[in-house]
């Protein structure tokens, strides 16, 4: 049983084969995906997003403005996400939403401001978070205390390849830690000894597919499949089996989305 906790299956990757996709990952275990929306807010692709979750028993969505297009994020773009967050009771999350200071697709000061009001969103609309954060470790966290203090829903640092230093403020604003495909890396040793701090109740897996196929896949399309990998990985360095962190990972999903899968524990 796991969870494939952040995907783009509605991405044209997948337009030629994303029904054999999406049965290869109940064939293996998955009873889950998140489908996450990201693009430009005034295209479609959100509503798209939604369109896949609702095609596919267990698949689910968020929308949101990535930081890539915050500079595309006006008025409009808020009544846009607002209004799907509403719009389908498969919508569990706002995001992928953060800073991105790798790329700067978007000027800085403007991706601070759209994050701020996108969290400001979440918190009207009682909706967890999926969070983006890359070389913006201290914002980040600055962001994430001043507008989520004593926020109940709280949400997920999503394909975490960051310090320590975030993960702990994360983690101290109530959020879940996910890890993906990079955490298989031969050279992710440092991420490796993170993800062994985090506390078993705070951890989720995804693929971010497709990006990010793990080891023994590096370098083809990821897919939802291949969650099991990153289960793998961090039931060893948990000292568990990979079974047992399915399980745990699918309840840590369950209780921060708040849904119930239809299956028996």
């Amino acid at each position: 049983m796991f969870v494939d906790s952040h995907a783009h299956i509605d991405g044209e990757e997948y337009d030629a084969d994303r029904d054999e996709v999406v049965a290869r990952a109940r064939s293996v275990g998955v009873i889950a995906i998140l489908n996450v929306g990201t693009g430009d807010p005034h295209s479609g692709s959100l509503e798209r997003a939604i369109e896949v979750a609702e095609k596919y028993e267990n698949v689910f969505a968020s929308v949101g403005v990535h930081p890539h297009d915050a500079r595309l994020f006006d008025e409009m773009a808020e009544r846009i996400v607002s209004g799907l967050l509403r719009a389908s009771t498969r919508v569990l999350a706002l995001g992928e939403i953060g800073l991105d200071y790798h790329y700067d697709n978007s000027p800085r000061d403007i991706q601070r401001d759209v994050f701020r009001r996108q969290l400001r969103m979440a918190r009207s609309a009682s909706q967890p978070v999926i969070i983006h954060s890359r070389e913006a470790e201290r914002d980040t966290a600055e962001i994430i205390r001043s507008e989520l203090k004593g926020y109940e829903c709280s949400g997920v640092m999503h394909c975490f390849g960051s310090s320590w230093e975030l993960a702990e403020a994360a983690l101290q604003s109530g959020f879940m830690i996910s890890f993906a495909g990079n955490l298989t890396f031969k050279n992710a040793e440092n991420l490796r000894e993170i993800a062994k701090r985090v506390p078993l109740d705070r951890l989720l897996i995804e693929t971010d597919c497709p990006y990010l196929s793990p080891v023994p896949f590096r370098g083809r399309r990821n897919e939802p499949a291949r969650v099991i990998e990153v289960a793998r990985c961090l039931a060893e360095l948990h000292q568990i089996s990979h079974e047992e962190m399915g399980l745990l990972t699918t309840r840590n999903f369950e209780r921060l989305f708040r849904v119930t899968l239809y299956t028996s524990h």
